[in-house]
């Protein structure tokens, strides 16, 4: 290496040194330690104890992680299905060119800026099972064929279904993405598509769905580990719950305990850190498969332009 190279990287590690001592005290440091902590009996309060694979062990047999999982898993098949339909039907209304239409594209944007505290609280007045503004709509409804609307998140059927319809009201950002893929479908191929006689259908599923793919693959994605990490609603709506004083519980019976919700109370209410580690691990692990499976049966339905 020549002097003047060693001046280049010497002035390169300089502007760089601030990232780098970032990156290693607040992102590799806690990763790896977390690690370490994963096979040890870790309280803070005392040194750690290797352990080895005990707290894995543990976990296997552990009824409430297994709950908290399904509970997790179930939330996501149907959040995210749900939130790339009600997405991508207003971005492709909202590409429509009519008046108003940044009106309407701030409207629906609005609510995914809104601190999640705010709109949880907000949806715990909505899904009020005797006073809430959902069942005040559906209660003439459903009177006519002699049902009842459903005490929604007081009761253990009804309160994750409800968190699914909840996650459909902050998918702004994810509209915006796609309204900025739909700008790249070429518009030629839609002219040419009408002039054959081509319905509206057949031209979104044709043309507008191959060549947004990428988009709506990332999308999903995102969607997915997102909806795998859900921590700040149930814990705002759990704790909100009338008679539930401890959110951490995640009542009614425990329909609300969701993975992160756990490993949460474990870390710093149980002040079991290696437990809670060896959980976050677990997640890493169960993202990264599902974020690959996701990628290889993607891999045929997902178009490039080159």
């Amino acid at each position: 290496m020549t002097s003047r190279e060693r001046r280049n990287l010497v002035t390169g590690l300089a502007f760089t040194s601030l990232w780098i001592v970032g990156f290693g005290v607040f992102l590799l440091y806690p990763v790896a330690a977390s690690l370490f902590y994963s096979f040890c009996d870790y309280s803070v309060l005392q040194s750690p104890v290797w352990i080895g694979l005990e707290n894995y062990e543990r976990l296997a047999g552990d009824g409430v992680f297994w709950h908290s999982l399904r509970n997790t898993l179930f939330y996501a098949a149907l959040a995210v299905p749900l939130g790339t339909i009600v997405s991508l039907s207003l971005a492709l209304l909202l590409n429509v060119e009519v008046k108003g239409r940044a009106f309407f594209r701030t409207v629906f944007y609005l609510p995914s800026i809104v601190p999640v505290v705010a709109t949880s609280m907000l949806w715990l007045w909505i899904f009020n099972g005797q006073y809430g503004v959902l069942n005040a709509v559906l209660r003439p409804v459903l009177d006519l064929v002699g049902a009842s609307p459903p005490a929604w998140l007081s009761d253990p059927s009804w309160s994750k279904p409800a968190l699914v319809l909840m996650s459909a009201w902050g998918v702004g950002n994810s509209m915006v993405i796609y309204l900025a893929g739909l700008q790249d479908v070429p518009k030629e191929l839609y002219e040419s598509a009408s002039i054959d006689g081509a319905s509206p259908w057949r031209r979104f599923w044709h043309i507008t769905l191959p060549t947004i793919s990428p988009v709506v693959y990332f999308n999903v994605i995102m969607s997915l580990i997102a909806s795998l990490q859900v921590f700040t609603q149930v814990f705002v709506i759990a704790g909100g719950l009338a008679g539930q004083p401890n959110p951490l519980e995640g009542q009614p019976a425990r329909s609300l305990l969701f993975y992160t919700l756990y490993l949460f109370s474990t870390a710093f209410y149980d002040l079991r850190m290696g437990y809670a580690s060896a959980m976050a691990w677990i997640l890493f692990v169960l993202i990264a498969v599902l974020t690959v499976t996701a990628n290889r049966l993607a891999a045929r339905s997902v178009h490039y332009a080159n």
